[in-house]
């Protein structure tokens, strides 16, 4: 299986390596790069959008774009591991969650760091979301196994435990320090 998000020239070292983030990205962050992006593949390989992680005034905003999905809510995530293997990309893991708290802005012992608000996208597939993530640094995201956004199949409840009962992960991308 191939592992989507990560650069075609490492993508085969990615897979024998299990898909962790490299040295080279964690020497990117310690030598003061605080932005991540990433390319967000389907179930099929197809880009259907980007994603972008920058430190802003001590905070993680996220921007993301998609073209191409279905319209609708859709929950969207920063899962915990940088890998995006097809199809169902559960190796991207659970949210990213490093106070471990639980899921979802109106559980009284949530949210996750890495909950977004839902992403509305429209009868053209176009959907657009930018927000700051509640906790959680930039050096904490981008840890040894890297980081994913994830994009749902559809919309979070913002409380149930552990994923908002989003559904299906229906499109993934790696995080890559640039």
């Amino acid at each position: 299986m191939k592992a989507w998000g990560i650069g075609a020239g490492a993508a085969a070292i990615g897979m024998l390596l299990g898909g962790c983030a490299t040295t080279q990205q964690n020497e990117r962050y310690m030598a003061g790069h605080f932005r991540a992006q990433a390319e967000l593949h389907d179930a099929g390989g197809k880009v259907v959008g980007t994603a972008v992680a920058e430190q802003v005034e001590g905070s993680i905003r996220v921007l993301v774009d998609v073209n191409g999905i279905s319209p609708g809510p859709h929950g969207v995530h920063v899962h915990t591991t940088g890998v995006c293997t097809p199809p169902d990309f559960a190796s991207a893991g659970g949210h990213w969650n490093p106070g471990a708290t639980k899921h979802g802005k109106e559980n009284p012992m949530g949210p996750h760091a890495g909950d977004l608000p839902n992403m509305k996208v429209d009868e053209k597939g176009q959907g657009h979301l930018r927000f700051t993530l509640a906790g959680g640094s930039f050096e904490q995201l981008m840890d040894q196994d890297g980081a994913a956004l994830v994009v749902h199949a559809g919309e979070d409840d913002y409380k149930s435990d552990p994923a908002g009962n989003s559904g299906g992960r229906i499109a993934c991308g790696v995080f890559q320090t640039v």
